[in-house]
């Protein structure tokens, strides 16, 4: 169902020859800008025409710049009738040698994007080793995409659909290429899925849809699905949940997912991932200014992420366990809503003083880190468009991370090594002074300074919090938080890979951590 939504990548090949595959009516190439002005990388052109088109590539108005798509009639004797050109952006060195990964998958994004209407293309980039491959694979996957679920008939039909296939050539053999291509789908349709889900209205995306359309989503999965509704989330003291949740008309719902490897489960490691799923926030009785709510449906970014890795991740039958837990509520002000100075009762016994309705997602996910934490997992990891401070510190493309140093600088390598921007950012104990409470255990606000800080402060206090102190403190659990909100929805223009709206950053960053804890020496 969610996948259902938009039209998608349904094939991604690997081309043996230069003639790409069959269908194609594009094959696209690269161009770096240096000092020197524009060169060709490495492509399958003949050896003169590709001598001809370097020649002209400046009369041609090619700079090589990242982001830069041009288009020129095809040449013989290749079968395309169009050849486009699409920029890696400033490299030094030699011409092919100094082109990162993340440049490659941006420049097949941006050429896939741009040739939207195009049934198949061809990829002509450099993909002669299995990185290169997945980059350029992946790009194409991360590109071709649209949202339409919400159009109507005679609206879409004058739309141009996404490229639906791409072949990518390479000299590599199909044993090799093979798992690298598989790959890069599933991470396409993840990001995909993440993105379907975020882009939907808030009239149709609420908790109890968000539930079962999850649910439907992996029910041909090896994954376990339970679900509380708002009768067995007061039964068992979900007071995160129930109090953001009770202004609405619609109850919230917690939802934990669990994939088991069906190999070695005995041995495996044991991640838990808990997500943020506000489907919509007004801020409640504390009110947010009109314009600050039309971004709000991407308040559930966090826990459509960690939906689709574990989809992902089953897909890909990784031998790790993978719980998830997806908090989910809606924020909304009437005479039911949460009060500013109430106190809640969070599970696991833990009071706090609600000091700013607008703060509540750490509300929600104090109640699902204190769940995942129950579980002792080898490491717990929450994912959350949590903060405004998170975008005055790193900007709207850059994830913040948080937490014990090990597993926050695990996550920070991942990133870099998907190609997805993260930070390593510091907890300091003077953050937790500023929430201290007089009458409750803690408050949900602090010091405004460092808003990202305060906030990761908050909820590193419900790490552990459901178990006994002695246990907890001889053996707490590797904890981690990644602050999304200016990364998850993109109110600019569409770039590289990455289109206008929801983006679905950190999927990648997800499944290659998780990849690393399945096989250690993979993440050496």
């Amino acid at each position: 169902m969610i996948n259902d939504f938009s039209p998608v990548l349904t094939a991604i090949s690997a081309a043996q020859s230069q003639r790409g595959q069959q269908g194609s009516s594009a094959l696209v190439i690269g161009v770096c800008a240096t000092d020197e002005g524009p060169v060709l990388l490495p492509n399958p052109l003949p050896v003169a025409g590709a001598r001809a088109l370097a020649d002209s590539l400046e009369a041609l108005g090619v700079s090589g710049a990242s982001d830069e798509v041009v288009r020129i009639p095809g040449m013989d004797p290749l079968p395309f009738p169009l050849l486009v050109l699409t920029g890696v952006g400033r490299i030094t060195g030699e011409p092919g040698a100094g082109v990162s990964e993340e440049a490659l998958r941006r420049a097949a994004g941006a050429a896939v994007r741009h040739l939207a209407g195009t049934p198949g293309v061809t990829l002509g980039l450099p993909a002669e080793t299995p990185g290169l491959l997945a980059a350029v694979a992946e790009g194409a996957a991360l590109a071709a995409y649209t949202f339409t679920a919400f159009r109507s008939a005679e609206t879409q039909q004058k739309a141009k659909n996404p490229v639906e296939g791409a072949a990518v050539v390479t000299s590599l053999k199909p044993k090799v290429s093979g798992p690298v291509l598989q790959r890069a789908a599933a991470v396409g349709r993840a990001v995909r899925a993440t993105r379907d889900l975020v882009n939907t209205p808030p009239s149709h995306l609420y908790p109890a849809s968000f539930a079962e359309e999850v649910t439907e989503a992996v029910q041909s999965l090896p994954v376990k699905v339970t679900t509380w509704d708002e009768k067995q989330l007061e039964k068992e003291g979900f007071g995160g949940l129930l109090n953001v949740g009770k202004g609405s008309s619609r109850p919230p719902r917690l939802v934990k997912l669990e994939y088991t490897p069906a190999k070695g489960s005995r041995r495996a490691q044991h991640i838990a991932l808990v997500g943020k799923g506000i489907t919509f926030d007004s801020g409640g009785l504390s009110l947010k200014p009109p314009t600050s709510m039309t971004t709000m449906k991407s308040d559930m970014t966090g826990a459509a992420t960690v939906a689709t890795v574990i989809a992902a991740a089953a897909e890909l039958e990784l031998p790790v366990r993978i719980t998830g837990w997806l908090c989910m509520a809606e924020n909304m002000p009437s005479a039911t809503a949460q009060r500013p100075s109430d106190v809640i009762t969070i599970y696991g016994g833990k009071t706090v003083e609600v000091m700013n309705t607008d703060a509540e997602g750490r509300l929600v996910m104090a109640d699902g880190l204190v769940a995942a934490t129950d579980e002792t997992p080898d490491a717990v990891i929450d994912v959350a468009t949590l903060t405004g401070a998170q975008m005055i510190a790193l900007g709207s493309r850059t994830t913040g991370v948080m937490g014990t140093e090990t597993l926050r600088d695990e996550l920070v390598a991942a990133a870099d090594h998907s190609g997805e921007a993260a930070w390593a950012m510091p907890i300091p104990e003077d953050q937790r002074a500023s929430l201290d409470s007089s009458i409750a255990d803690i408050s949900n606000v602090g010091d405004r300074f460092g808003g990202m800080l305060t906030a990761a402060a908050f909820l590193r206090d419900f790490v552990d919090a459901g178990r006994e102190p002695a246990e907890a403190k001889d053996a707490p659990t590797p904890w981690a938080h990644l602050d999304i909100a200016g990364p998850s929805f993109n109110e600019s223009g569409a770039y590289g890979y990455t289109p206008k709206e929801a983006t679905g950053v950190m999927v990648r960053t997800l499944l290659t951590y998780l990849e690393g804890r399945a096989d250690p020496q993979r993440s050496k």
